[in-house]
């Protein structure tokens, strides 16, 4: 049984309801629906609970059956968010890439990747490496300005972080 007809959290079921109307009244091919029953399952219901080895399938299995390259951007972006999850960073930052690759206009991507490079610029500190820190601090700094230059309203604390290093132009 799939996970979404056992999910007892309102919203969930409400979505869940929704997106299956929705499915039966737009004209989509009975694969898409059921790539967007995966990537649902996966997100909704599997990802949401942590179980990341669940949501992993559901959305192997949504990118075997999607094919339009917008939608494989998001079922990409959520395995990087499982990756990262894991502290799995750098099979995290190769499906953020491959989500912007289907689809440049990702913000969360790049903000998830500004972290990571970030993180890693910390650890390079604390192991007394200043100029590799350095240099994940200006990618940081690089996909935090892409990030922001989507949504301009949007990751305050990258902008206050940019602009205290001296990073913001």
């Amino acid at each position: 049984m799939p996970r979404s007809r056992i999910n007892g959290n309102f919203i969930d079921k409400t979505f869940s309801i929704v997106a299956n109307i929705l499915l039966r009244i737009i004209p989509t091919t009975s694969g898409e629906k059921e790539a967007f029953t995966y990537y649902r399952d996966g997100v909704m219901s599997a990802q949401s609970e942590g179980n990341y080895a669940e949501a992993l399938q559901n959305y192997y299995e949504a990118m075997r059956l999607e094919i339009d390259p917008y939608d494989r951007s998001y079922i990409l972006y959520n395995i990087g968010l499982i990756h990262t999850s894991n502290g799995e960073h750098t099979k995290a930052l190769e499906y953020y890439f491959r989500a912007l690759e289907r689809n440049p206009f990702l913000p969360q991507a790049f903000n998830n990747m500004a972290v990571i490079c970030h993180y890693r610029g910390e650890q390079a500190i604390r192991q007394g490496d200043s100029e590799i820190a350095e240099a994940w601090f200006n990618q940081a700094a690089e996909y935090w300005k892409q990030a922001i230059s989507l949504t301009p309203g949007n990751y305050i604390e990258a902008q206050n972080w940019l602009k205290i290093t001296g990073r913001f132009e």
